[in-house]
């Protein structure tokens, strides 16, 4: 069974959706998104104005905080900064635990780490602090932060089971996807170097099911606090990952063999939409490879799929890939280090497909749900190697459920060398055919783990050379996105920053386009317990923001715990600004005989 079986299963599994034509949009597909921004346009006049944002107002800012809750912030930002703590962290931990006793170690870690950054135990107990967040204008992701305990030992048996295929773990077969979509042991543990993410290794398929539930239950209580919740998934919660890294695998060749028939034609080095391939001088090329011969290609490029331009651009070509184009079954691309003709569709034994098939309609299940209950559903990125197939198949569920409204949200990572011109090539296919672009950025979390790994196996850094260049792909990145947005009222994007000069930026490109809050196009997420500075002020002033808000018992978040840890540690290290705030607050508040503060 071949992964050009995937595509038919992906649609079945996903249900119908808009034909993959990427010819340019007619004025008719244009015109839902061009009356909705006449519509805003002419509400602007009747708009109050927006008020202006100071993040450096501390009474305003931490209005909604009790000043015991200032004093915990103050601790446990400061312990967050010591170097000496955080080395030693775990065995500290399992240290108070013995002394303390189960019952006390939890409520010592309820007033300290655990108040801080987890929001309770269940939906019920954290019920309390999403209606007053929402109150002060601040909603609510809810995110179960609950995670499997296992040894290095134990993640790198599970990655490497269930990363590889039935056959190259019988030692029938070898791989011959690239090294970078292949199962390394020396990596088998993904949790290694990543501060900010949480990490699901396979286990089985009902476990795949367990975490389904758990999504759906976030869902129907971020519908139940909101009337415009968002909730977010991973891909790897909800099936086998060998199938990602062989659908990863398929994409980046057919993008490569792009770029090598672009340079064939004297068009290597331009941007991803600027690249186009003469169709005449293609069709030679495929003739001479021996893919095909001249007249089974004559169907192939057709004014119904491609237009009457005479060239293909990167969008088209993606397009070809689709099993119904008669080009599937030719699907071959030469291997750089033979030069040999190779099939670029891998084999599934039976058993390995049903669990692709479920690992798609787990995905359909979660998005139907998510429209039912009117919540967004954010897919979050991963690892550079499982990430083209996360793209891909977040593509497909924006395509049947995006018709009306961004439902679904694909993730950007702005650390990495090519998100721009992904952004750009998703924002143009999404215009062609007609369906509302959603997105959130991020700046990325498996920064450390991605450069040790390309260095080891030996492929390039997919990561910006430095975090100045990061930051300049995430506000270039933003920017178009906010342009988009200007034209196309139906599109929206999520600034998932704790950056304060990031979340200006996007305030004054708003203020320059035009984009007013009321319009419910540009969200903002930070984490609960980090940066309240940034979240409070902007939901005073009406603009729509989240707080990602995990939950779930103590001994089982203590993963999670650790992380944001380590994730302030970095935050410290490079400025004291929220440690800063927070305690000119807290000084005000005493010397004003305001100690006692209670927020309304």
């Amino acid at each position: 069974m071949s992964l050009r079986r995937a595509f038919p299963v992906l649609r079945s599994a996903l249900s119908r959706r808009a034909p993959l034509s990427t010819a340019p949009a007619t004025r008719e597909q244009h015109a839902a998104g061009l009356e909705a921004v006449r519509g805003r346009r002419a509400a602007e006049a009747a708009r109050p104005p927006v008020p202006a944002v100071d993040f450096g107002n501390t009474q305003e800012a931490y209005r909604s905080r009790r000043s015991w809750e200032l004093a915990r912030s103050l601790l446990v930002l400061r312990l967050c900064a010591s170097p000496a703590l955080l080395a030693r962290h775990e065995q500290l931990l399992r240290l108070a635990r013995r002394l303390l006793g189960q019952r006390l170690f939890d409520r010592l870690m309820k007033m300290t780490f655990y108040g801080q950054f987890v929001a309770g135990e269940d939906q019920e107990s954290i019920r309390p602090l999403i209606q007053h967040n929402r109150a002060f204008g601040v909603g609510s992701i809810l995110d179960y932060g609950v995670e499997e305990d296992l040894t290095p030992e134990e993640a790198e048996r599970k990655e490497m089971e269930s990363c590889t295929s039935a056959s190259e773990r019988d030692g029938h077969g070898t791989s011959k996807r690239e090294k970078q979509f292949q199962a390394h042991r020396a990596f088998g543990d993904r949790r290694d170097g990543v501060v900010s993410a949480r990490t699901y290794f396979y286990a089985s398929e009902a476990k795949c099911d367990s975490h389904m539930e758990t999504f759906l239950r976030c869902i129907e209580a971020s519908g139940g606090a909101s009337e415009d919740g968002f909730s977010a998934i991973k891909l790897t919660a909800l099936g086998r990952p060998q199938f990602l890294l062989q659908f990863s695998d398929v994409l980046t060749k057919w993008r490569q063999f792009f770029h090598q028939m672009a340079a064939e034609q004297g068009k290597a080095g331009l941007a991803a939409m600027d690249t186009k391939l003469e169709v005449a001088a293609l069709q030679e090329s495929v003739v001479k490879m021996g893919i095909a011969s001249r007249m089974e290609i004559e169907n192939w490029f057709t004014v119904e799929t491609l237009g009457v331009s005479g060239t293909l651009d990167l969008l088209d070509w993606g397009s070809l890939i689709d099993s119904r184009t008669e080009l599937s079954k030719h699907l071959v691309v030469p291997n750089m280090q033979t030069g040999q003709l190779e099939p670029l569709l891998s084999r599934f034994t039976e058993e390995e497909e049903r669990q692709m098939t479920r690992m798609l309609q787990r995905m359909d299940v979660l998005a139907k749900k998510a429209s039912e209950v009117g919540v967004r559903l954010m897919v979050d990125a991963e690892q550079t190697y499982f990430q083209p197939a996360i793209s891909r198949l977040t593509l497909e569920m924006q395509r049947r459920f995006n018709v009306e409204r961004p439902l679904i949200f694909n993730t950007y990572q702005c650390y990495l060398k090519d998100t721009y011109d992904n952004v750009t090539l998703d924002v143009e296919l999404a215009r062609r055919e007609g369906w509302c672009f959603g997105a959130k950025l991020v700046r990325g979390a498996y920064m450390a783990q991605e450069r040790a790994r390309a260095l080891e196996i030996g492929y390039e850094d997919p990561i910006n050379p430095t975090y100045e260049a990061t930051n300049t792909m995430y506000h270039r990145c933003l920017n178009y996105v906010l342009e988009e947005l200007k034209h196309n009222a139906r599109a929206a994007v999520m600034v998932a920053s704790h950056n304060e000069d990031t979340v200006r930026f996007t305030l004054c490109r708003m203020e320059e386009l035009g984009l007013h809050p009321a319009d419910r196009q540009v969200y903002f997420g930070q984490l609960l317990g980090m940066c309240d500075q940034i979240s409070f002020p902007l939901g005073q002033a009406g603009f729509p923001v989240y707080k990602y808000v995990p939950y779930g018992p103590v001994m089982e978040v203590l993963p999670y715990l650790s992380r944001r840890a380590l994730e302030n540690s970095g935050v410290m290290k490079g400025a004291q600004r929220e440690w800063q705030l927070l305690w000119q607050e807290l000084k005000r508040r005493l010397l004003t005989g305001s100690l006692l503060h209670r927020p309304a």
